[in-house]
């Protein structure tokens, strides 16, 4: 017989029961807060990620201007393809198991994989592990997709039914229209259009703009919901920048260094403009360069030659590294370098504004100075004899200009010093510049004894950069008052409109106009008949100065030739400083810079609209218009040519003149040679000789035996050592009768201002 429980057992068992009751709704009610307290957030973020799907749209970044509204670098509408691994597994593979779903499923990711690679470029097996990532919604495959690429992608998701796997959205894809111009002030964006390098990084959050959302939902098996669960929220696109860069003179100032640098075989070839009455950079280039679309390639075949010799693999990339930041490397504002003579002027001005020399000062030369222990000699080793001030400038005399820095005395040179900008930045808006620090670029107020006055009278054993030595030049050109550099002259909205605009500011007056004037007379005389006369360019009065320095730790050879100039010397509106790094051969600014930057001044001036005032000389080589020889007969032709100074060759039988060349009005050089067809004969050609190393009389006479037509450049009138140096038309090319060929003049005695050549 079984025994009934007691009334005791009941209640425990009771009790029992109860504790575990309390003890399990007691733990649910805990983590039931903790997971709405404590974890609440967390599980959230879980549950929106797997049922909403929220995709960027990228906005388009701001236009970067040239000053006349040119676009430098602007974004294009493109397309990004991605992909949606959740359902790659289709509704056919679902209702299959085991190995032949398996099997399935990556026949469709092999599809997918295959056709996206071919379409755009982009590794197969890179896109096979995307595609692995089954529960992923989004996986992208390649941004900046171009329309081409996109049609292409378009067709193959509409030939296999991948609509539900493959997208394509709207992206943004940076260019530069016109490749590697400015490349080193502009700099480029990455793959994530983010600024990399230039005003693309320096102004980045400025130009990237605000980017858009794609929301979309996902149902049950975290596939994409109908279109009606989207919402989209619009990217807003940045801020434009307008630069004071000019495209034309950029233009002009790159041609020119590009020939430069090839020609001398330099390390480096670097330049700027500057528009002298506001600070305002007009044109800043460095040789080599690079292509902005395509800013990742090396360009120096010498550079590429040297790393295709290695053979370690980390070594190899260490080197292909530093190589593009050597290219992408801004040295007008990043490096610093030995101004060498063009410094002289920044001496002469304190000296002027101090009283300590003045116009009726002289100095005898005799070849050289003793210096405390040292023996400086002058580039000139027999001496210059007696000179006066001017002279001294014009002859780049460097005893006489030691002798001016100790009349000055340390304490005054370095307050000019300090006056002219060389102690701190410009403050340029653009990053990298070049941080001076006493004891390493410069000599401290303190150390500051009388060989280092002596060797920074005339421009050595200190550094500076290429911004801070325009910058004083162009403040000689501006009345006494130092500027602050810049390139960026406004911001625009995205309607627009100007929201930021940047005002000139003179950051000191660091001598009078008085003097200024008395400096930019004295620079004059150098280019009309000094080391500078290769700047000479007619009509135009230039004042400039030539510079030829021994780098500081690079031993014997190695030197930097610079010139900078102002123009026209009469009323300044540019100032242009020319350098090439380590040249091979010739050394000497006046031999190397000057040239480039003649080119420079006539092709500004030109551009400027700035009218030419010839002298006698130069009137007789102007460039006149052709007058109009058809109808005519042979002999009157030949005396209406004639009347102008202008010579013919005629081709034909006829006795009239049917065509011309040049034709009636076009602007041709004086004393040059028409071309009269007397027939309805095709032109005839000639093979261009060579027309360097020829006197300017030799030069014209042979171009017009053969009946071309002689254009001068650079120097041809400030001396008797003047010789053709080069032609922008090869000797041996096939051309038509009467064609111009432009060719270069320049002295090769009496330029040097190098201690050292």
């Amino acid at each position: 017989m079984a025994l009934k429980p007691s009334k005791m057992m009941y209640k425990r068992a009771l009790g029992v029961l109860s504790v575990l009751i309390i003890l399990g709704f007691g733990t649910g009610m805990v983590r039931l807060a903790k997971l709405q307290l404590v974890d609440g957030e967390m599980y959230r973020a879980k549950a929106e990620s797997q049922q909403l799907g929220d995709s960027s749209i990228q906005a388009l970044r701001g236009t970067i201007y040239d000053r006349n509204m040119r676009p430098l670098a602007q974004s294009a509408t493109a397309w990004k393809v991605f992909i949606d691994p959740s359902n790659i597994k289709n509704e056919k593979i679902s209702k299959l198991s085991g190995e032949e779903a398996d099997a399935a499923l990556q026949t469709r990711r092999e599809l997918v994989a295959d056709g996206l690679s071919k379409r755009l470029n982009v590794d197969k097996e890179e896109i096979l592990k995307k595609a692995a990532k089954s529960e992923s919604g989004y996986q992208k495959i390649k941004s900046e997709v171009t329309l081409e690429e996109k049609q292409q992608v378009s067709a193959f998701v509409a030939e296999n039914k991948l609509y539900d796997c493959i997208g394509i959205e709207p992206d943004t894809k940076r260019y530069y229209p016109f490749k590697s111009l400015a490349s080193t002030i502009i700099g480029f964006t990455g793959t994530d259009d983010a600024g990399v390098e230039g005003l693309e990084h320096e102004y980045d959050s400025d130009l990237m703009g605000i980017p858009g959302r794609v929301i979309s939902a996902k149902n049950g098996a975290m596939g994409s919901m109908p279109i009606e669960y989207t919402a989209s929220y619009e990217a807003k696109q940045g801020s434009s920048l307008v630069l004071t860069i000019d495209e034309a003179i950029q233009s002009m100032l790159e041609r020119e260094l590009s020939k430069v640098y090839t020609s001398s075989q330099a390390y480096a070839a670097y330049g700027l403009v500057m528009d002298v009455k506001t600070g305002a950079i007009l044109a800043m280039s460095n040789q080599p360069d690079y292509d902005l679309n395509d800013p990742y390639t090396i360009l120096d075949e010498d550079v590429l030659k040297k790393i295709d010799e290695i053979t370690d693999p980390a070594e190899k990339n260490q080197a292909v590294s530093n190589a593009r930041q050597a290219q992408w490397r801004n040295r007008t504002i990043s490096d610093t370098y030995e101004p060498g003579s063009v410094f002289k002027v920044i001496t002469l001005a304190a000296a002027l504004e101090e009283g300590t020399v003045n116009e009726k000062t002289t100095y005898t030369c005799g070849g050289g100075i003793q210096v405390a222990d040292n023996y400086i000699r002058c580039h000139n080793h027999r001496g210059h004899g007696t000179q006066t001030l001017q002279k001294g400038l014009m002859n780049s005399c460097n005893p006489f200009f030691i002798t001016i820095g100790q009349r000055l005395g340390s304490e005054k040179f370095f307050r000019y010093f300090e006056s002219f900008g060389f102690t701190e930045p410009t403050g340029i808006d653009l990053s990298g510049e070049a941080v001076p620090r006493a004891g390493a670029t410069y000599h401290s107020r303190e150390n500051l004894g009388i060989s280092q006055l002596s060797s920074c009278s005339f421009g050595q054993t200190f550094q500076v950069s290429p911004i801070q030595m325009i910058t004083a030049i162009a403040a000689i050109a501006n009345g006494g008052k130092l500027m602050r550099p810049y390139v960026v002259a406004k911001k625009l909205d995205s309607e627009g409109n100007v929201i930021d605009e940047t005002q000139p500011l003179v950051r000191r007056q660091v001598v009078s106009e008085k003097t200024a004037r008395q400096v930019l007379d004295m620079m004059e005389a150098v280019v009309s008949d000094g080391t500078g006369r290769n700047a000479n360019v007619a009509g135009y009065h230039v004042a400039g100065k030539t510079g030829t320095s021994q780098k500081i730790g690079a031993g014997n050879g190695k030197y930097i030739a610079s010139f900078a100039c102002v123009a026209p010397g009469d009323d300044p509106q540019i100032a242009i400083l020319i350098a090439v790094d380590e040249p091979v051969g010739q050394i000497n600014g006046g031999q190397l810079a000057a040239p480039v930057a003649a080119a420079l001044v006539e092709g500004i001036m030109n551009y400027m609209s700035i009218e030419p005032e010839y002298s006698d000389k130069e009137n007789k080589m102007v460039e006149v218009s052709t007058p109009s020889l058809i109808s005519k007969t042979v002999s009157e032709a030949r005396e209406a040519a004639k009347q102008k100074e202008f010579s013919v060759r005629v081709i034909g039988t006829g006795d009239r003149v049917v065509k011309q060349v040049p034709a009636y009005g076009q602007v041709m050089p004086s004393k040059g040679v028409i071309i009269l067809y007397t027939d309805d004969r095709a032109e005839e050609t000639v093979e261009v000789p060579d027309l360097t190393g020829m006197r300017l009389s030799v030069a014209q006479k042979t171009a017009n035996s053969y009946g071309l037509n002689l254009k001068i450049a650079g120097n041809a009138f400030t001396g008797s050592d003047i010789l053709s140096y080069n032609q922008d038309i090869a000797k041996e090319s096939v051309v038509k009768y009467g064609t111009v060929i432009t060719v270069s003049f320049k002295s090769f005695s009496g330029v040097s201002d190098s201690i050292y050549g």
